[in-house]
């Protein structure tokens, strides 16, 4: 017997039909993700016919109910074994479209791709020594004292916990993947005539979990100036003409106060990102401010003489705001397919 006069049985078996009907005219996943709402979703005859049942009679809702839901019931099963049938076929097709013959003559491949992390890592080398600085490099296992120690931070700092920084046993040795490349300036510091003037690019480790914004190995560019008279003017002035190569020269940054054992002041440094996701809007670029005293005198500089500013940011991070790239994953995986995109030039 029909519950109302648009709910009746026949309606329900003509809706479905007309959905299955739908459905298998679909030959592709993608013409079947864009049209889910309409076979299945809430745009979907039985969808509307679902609706109807708050209308019905009290006494007849349960059969109502029981009616469109068996219905719905045998169209999202029909439609979970089509979306998996072509979710199949388009696998195969790709697989079938990368197959590689070993059998076949070789063919002329190419010269590859550059991975974007190390063109960017490039350009920003150039940057500076196009403005006089020195290019420095150091171990990633590092002393325990170049990389906490002389950088000022405190016995008790969390970030000498082995739940933040990979120790190499035995702990006694005091040995570890560097957490940064700070230790790099330390280095130039003892073993450079001042004034020092230096870019410090580099693999770090801490412990994070790869995901699709943390990566346990990732890499950092650090800069390091001490000479006599340097103030924060210079520091700015420094940044923004980086920021305005990287970025175009309508690249705006900002400077919030905030605290790292080494340097005192110290600043986060935010840079004005037009296109980014959500709007235009300031993103956390990295960290900065004058080196602290203390880091000085470590390294047998008198600070009463000799001033000088530090900064650091991440090249992961700049690579997935500046050009888009939205998971860490496509960075580590070494999938050539990902590098060919940005050719040899970023």
């Amino acid at each position: 017997m029909p519950v109302s006069d648009k709910l009746t049985p026949e309606s329900v078996a003509s809706a479905l039909q007309e959905s299955l009907a739908a459905l298998s005219e679909i030959t592709d996943a993608a013409s079947l993700r864009g049209q889910k709402a309409q076979i299945i979703g809430e745009n979907s005859a039985l969808s509307q016919l679902n609706g109807l049942i708050k209308s019905v009679p009290n006494e007849q809702k349960a059969e109502a109910g029981k009616l469109v839901g068996g219905a719905r019931a045998q169209l999202s099963a029909a439609f979970a074994e089509k979306e998996a049938e072509l979710e199949a076929l388009e696998r195969n097709q790709a697989l079938a479209a990368e197959a590689v013959d070993l059998s076949a003559a070789p063919k002329y491949l190419g010269l590859g791709a550059r991975h974007p992390l190390s063109l960017l890592m490039d350009q920003i080398g150039d940057v500076f020594v196009g403005m006089g600085w020195e290019i420095a490099d150091g171990p990633e296992l590092e002393n325990e004292w170049f990389n906490f120690d002389a950088l000022n931070f405190h016995p008790d700092h969390p970030a000498r916990a082995m739940q933040d920084t990979f120790f190499v046993k035995p702990v006694e040795n005091h040995l570890l993947l560097r957490t940064h490349t700070s230790p790099v300036q330390v280095r130039s510091l003892l073993e450079r005539e001042l004034p020092v003037y230096v870019l410090c690019p580099g693999r770090v480790f801490r412990t994070d979990e790869l995901d699709a914004t943390h990566t346990p190995v990732f890499h950092q560019v650090e800069g390091l100036a001490i000479d006599k008279g340097l103030t924060m003017a210079d520091l700015r002035g420094t940044l923004e003409h980086f920021a305005r190569v990287m970025f175009g020269q309508e690249a705006k940054i900002r400077l919030r106060p905030s605290f790292f054992p080494f340097t005192e002041p110290s600043a986060e440094l935010d840079v004005w990102h037009p296109d980014a996701k959500g709007g235009p809007r300031w993103v956390e670029w990295g960290g900065c401010g004058m080196v602290n005293p203390n880091v000085l005198l470590a390294a047998g500089i008198d600070p009463e003489v000799y001033s000088g500013f530090a900064f650091g940011m991440g090249i992961e991070r700049t690579l997935m705001f500046r050009n888009g790239v939205l998971d860490m994953h496509d960075m580590v995986e070494a999938d050539v397919r990902f590098s060919a995109q940005f050719g040899s030039v970023i």
